[in-house]
C-alpha cells in the first residue's frame, strides 16, 4: 500500500515541475490541484498548509512542505519510507 500524496501546483511554477520531477521519479502517484489563478483554492491550501507559496505538499494529510523540503527529505533517505505506507 502507497502513502496518499497530494500536491498543489500552478501549471508553469518551475519548483512544482521539479517536485513532480522526484515524485515521478519516485514512481509516487498523486493527487495534483492546479490552481492556476483560482484565489479560492489558493486561499484553502494556505489555510492547511499555513503558506501560500507553491507548491505545497501532503503526504498522509501531514504537511510536508514545497519543493525545498521535499528534496531534502530525498537527501536525508527519508523519502521512500515516507512515500510508503507503514
Amino acid at each position: 500500500m502507497t502513502s496518499n500524496v497530494e500536491i498543489y501546483t500552478w501549471s508553469r511554477c518551475p519548483f512544482c515541475i521539479r517536485a513532480k520531477s522526484l515524485l515521478d521519479r519516485k514512481g509516487a502517484e498523486y493527487t495534483e490541484y492546479c490552481i492556476d489563478g483560482d484565489e479560492a483554492a489558493r486561499e484553502e491550501m494556505a489555510e492547511r498548509a499555513g503558506r501560500r507559496s507553491l507548491p505545497q505538499i501532503f503526504v498522509d494529510d501531514q504537511h510536508i512542505g514545497g519543493c525545498d523540503e521535499l528534496h531534502a527529505l530525498e537527501r536525508k533517505g527519508e523519502l521512500d519510507k515516507l512515500l510508503s505506507a507503514a
